[in-house]
């Protein structure tokens, strides 16, 4: 496996990325978390769909727009955790003696209907698996 960067700093980047990027075979999209991605989420959703790549994204947005799979922490867990890290520091405690926390909660959801327009069958197993399946 090859992974290709690319990066997201503005739409003709993402676009000729992207386009550059879908010539190669046997190509899939998987996006990381990035200022770039929430800023064009249609346009990377979109692209994808255009060029037929299988992308797994890291946040549910995108699979609501019409993305393939979604696989990444419960941002709402992690808010919630953050605002208990605020409270220990207001109340003063120091930052450095903090512990680090990682992700707890993950979630996994899946669009059946950009599966299909793919040519994908996703197994049952998968689907059983998924903590939304969007129809």
């Amino acid at each position: 496996m090859e992974v290709v960067p690319i990066n997201t700093r503005d739409a003709a980047e993402i676009e000729r990325g992207v386009n550059t990027f879908a010539g190669s075979p046997n190509g899939g999209l998987i996006l990381a978390a990035g200022p770039g991605a929430l800023r064009y989420p249609d346009l990377i959703v979109s692209l994808a769909a255009r060029h037929k790549l299988p992308a797994v994204y890291y946040e549910r947005l995108f699979v609501a727009r019409g993305g393939l799979v979604a696989y990444g922490f419960e941002l709402v867990d992690h808010y919630r955790r953050s605002a208990g890290y605020v409270d220990r520091i207001l109340r003063g405690e120091k930052p450095a003696d903090l512990p680090v926390q990682a992700p707890n909660t993950y979630k996994l959801t899946i669009n059946r209907k950009a599966a299909t327009t793919l040519g994908l069958t996703v197994p049952p197993t998968l689907l059983a698996r998924a903590d939304e399946v969007i129809e």
